[in-house]
């Protein structure tokens, strides 16, 4: 007997082959499910635009248009859709590429009815899921992840889809903008939120101890080994496994975890009992993995293991609007916590912020209120308060009345800021030597203006 959540959901079924989408229809109404049929991607293509649905079911070896095209098209304009692939060519690969282009589960025929209907529910119960933490996160800072401008909103989205699932997650965002903040948040809204949840920094493992540190190892394994000792995988055992600054992972160290990942169990050193574990993996890098692949640094089968759901975080340049709330949220934040009264800040100063480069991010932003909370005497913070790059940058605003002079030093400025005044990259990014970058340096000071 369907329930009432299983009728108010409407599904689309896609496939060339007629007698399989009737198989289908017959399949999900003795269910109780209404079923729309399409015989290719374009027919699928204009109901959707016409017609709200929660999941579509589409095989993959179509004529003209395959199902990985009709994937790719829901998961980019139709964010509430969930979507299945059938196929009669099972793989793992392709099973990879479907997850990873936005399907949320994968079918091979022939499948018989319990299959279909099993597979249904599951991406139907996680659509429900993901619809209810959605519109939980998009709103809640209680992980310090604050923002409203449409990079964040999807992240927000990916964030509440990763939760509802237990494939790996590979988060890549420059330093500062939360990586570890993003895998807080799904691991604590995810149905694994009671276990532990266990963040590891790759590059703080000594080669040495490796093992030990990933597996544990019993007592007398080696000197120094005066007790058992569980590793980072079996205290993460139900939980969630953050593997911070993966791309910085030694070659010994990717093996290991390659091999973890393939058979889900480990042994201790020092033992030769084998211990299953069932760790999610959240992976985290600031690199570029598929140029490290190329370049033979980082391990091929192992990015695919732990990029199946990809979320990139923006950095805060690409946000500005988020500025002023971040502002916001950190300066009530500290103040409370150091027992400051409300500090404010002036148009003029907000606007600088908001204008600034910020090439450390929301890390950078956070250290910079904490600064002013305690250097500001009063409680208002104004253009002289800031950083001299940052009152300099507010100048970009000026119109096209400008001589080049002023342009050319604006320029130098803003490109030694986002290196953190590094003049030997300033200097590779403008192209120009050290010498020459000096002589503009005393200029700009002698003449600001």
């Amino acid at each position: 007997m369907a329930t009432q959540s299983e009728q108010r959901h409407l599904i689309l079924a896609v496939d060339d082959n007629r007698n399989a989408l009737e198989i289908i229809r017959r399949i999900l109404a003795q269910s109780g499910y209404e079923v729309l049929i399409c015989e290719g991607v374009p027919d699928a293509v204009n109901l959707l635009n016409d017609q709200r649905v929660d999941l579509v079911i589409t095989d993959m070896k179509m004529p003209k248009h395959s199902g990985f095209e009709l994937v790719r098209h829901v998961s980019e304009n139709f964010q509430d859709t969930a979507v299945i692939m059938v196929t009669g060519y099972p793989s793992i690969e392709g099973a990879v590429e479907a997850i990873k282009i936005g399907a949320d589960d994968f079918l091979a025929k022939p499948y018989t009815d319990d299959e279909l209907i099993s597979v249904v529910r599951r991406a139907l119960d996680r659509l429900t899921a993901q619809r209810a933490a959605q519109s939980v996160l998009e709103w809640d800072a209680s992980f310090g992840i604050v923002g409203n401008s449409e990079p964040m909103k999807k992240v927000f989205k990916l964030i509440a889809k990763a939760a509802t699932m237990t494939a790996n997650v590979l988060i890549s965002g420059e330093s500062g903008t939360g990586k570890e903040l993003v895998a807080r948040a799904i691991h604590y809204n995810s149905p694994r939120s009671s276990a532990a949840f266990v963040p590891v920094n790759c590059t703080a493992i000594p080669e040495s101890l490796v093992e030990s540190e990933l597996f544990g190892h019993e007592k007398g394994a080696f000197t120094g080994a005066n007790a058992n000792r569980s590793g980072f995988f079996e205290v993460a055992d139900g939980g969630t496994l953050f593997l911070d600054e993966i791309g910085d992972a030694s070659q010994s160290l990717q093996a290991k975890l390659l091999r973890v990942l393939q058979n889900k169990e480990i042994i201790k050193v020092g033992s030769s009992q084998i211990i299953k574990v069932d760790a999610r993996i959240v992976a985290a890098t600031n690199k570029d993995l598929p140029d490290l692949i190329h370049r033979k640094l980082f391990r091929e089968d192992l990015y695919y293991r732990i990029d199946v759901i990809d979320i990139a975080i923006p950095p805060l340049r690409e946000r500005r609007e988020d500025v002023p709330l971040l502002i916001r949220h950190f300066t009530a934040q500290l103040c409370e916590e150091m027992g400051r009264d409300p500090l404010f800040f002036s148009d003029r100063a907000m606007n600088a912020m908001a204008a600034y480069s910020w090439p450390g991010n929301v890390r950078e932003l956070e250290n910079l209120v904490q600064k002013l909370i305690v250097t500001v005497d009063g409680n208002r913070v104004d253009m002289v308060d800031l950083p001299g790059t940052m009152r300099f940058s507010i100048e970009h605003q000026a119109g096209l009345n400008r001589p080049l002079a002023a342009v050319e030093h604006e320029y130098i400025q803003n490109v030694l800021a986002s290196v953190g005044g590094n003049k030997t990259q300033a200097a590779k990014i403008l192209k120009i030597d050290r010498k020459t970058l000096r002589e503009k340096l005393k200029k700009i000071a002698s003449n600001p203006n």
